[in-house]
């Protein structure tokens, strides 16, 4: 696969979902609408965890509107967070990790989100995913950013052979060029929840239809 085969695939896989008018994923919609806020995007990144799109963009908004850095969201009670964010998945635990995150960016970091991954990895409830999509999102650096819509559509379509997220991580940065690194995420998600979707995955509107080799699919639509 040539830098050809990727620059055609992405056109086409953008022009199909323009055509289904999707909408961005809920994290890229915080960044567009926080001027790519380090702080917001983390903590939207957090709350989206096993989270719907729709629970995550709302209840992010919620929170922003008490507090878009550390220092704002230490000075607010915890029941207020935990209100601003719920109904997302554990709202509890990850209302705990952000106060958390808060003052080690205060004690550690003046108060900012670290740019590289080794500092990210570090924060509480922090792992490989929402480091590179904080990077991806806050600070425009290149990192392959794997949920469960890039890994099964990787593997789908054949790209890859992995078992885990992680493992897609690191053989998609053997096959891709960097380029892409920052846009797959965003585009495979929004991909996989209107199109190549986990079940029954619309392979009849799909730009890939014909060239997929619909791996793991026993039914389609």
């Amino acid at each position: 696969m040539d830098n050809q085969y990727w620059d055609n695939l992405f056109l086409r896989l953008k022009k199909t979902l323009e055509r289904e008018n999707s909408p961005l994923p809920s994290v890229s919609l915080i960044a567009l609408n926080t001027n790519k806020n380090p702080f917001c995007i983390l903590a939207s990144t957090i709350i989206s965890l096993r989270t719907k799109d729709k629970v995550t963009l709302k209840a992010s908004n919620r929170l922003f509107k008490i507090a878009i850095s550390p220092k704002q969201l230490l000075s607010v009670e915890k029941e207020e967070i935990e209100k601003a964010i719920y109904p997302c998945a554990f709202y509890k635990r990850k209302t705990d990790n952000l106060i958390k995150i808060s003052k080690i960016l205060l004690e550690k970091f003046d108060g900012k989100v670290p740019s590289n991954t080794k500092d990210l990895l570090t924060l509480p409830g922090v792992g490989i995913k929402t480091a590179n999509l904080t990077l991806n999102l806050a600070f425009n650096i290149e990192a392959i950013c794997v949920d469960c819509h890039v890994h099964q559509i990787a593997n789908r379509m054949g790209w890859i052979e992995t078992k885990s997220a992680e493992d897609s991580e690191k053989e998609l940065q053997k096959i891709m060029p960097k380029k892409y690194w920052i846009i797959l995420n965003e585009l495979l998600v929004s991909y996989g929840q209107i199109i190549c979707t986990p079940i029954s995955p619309k392979c009849s509107i799909c730009s890939e239809n014909t060239n997929c080799p619909k791996i793991g699919v026993t039914k389609s639509r």
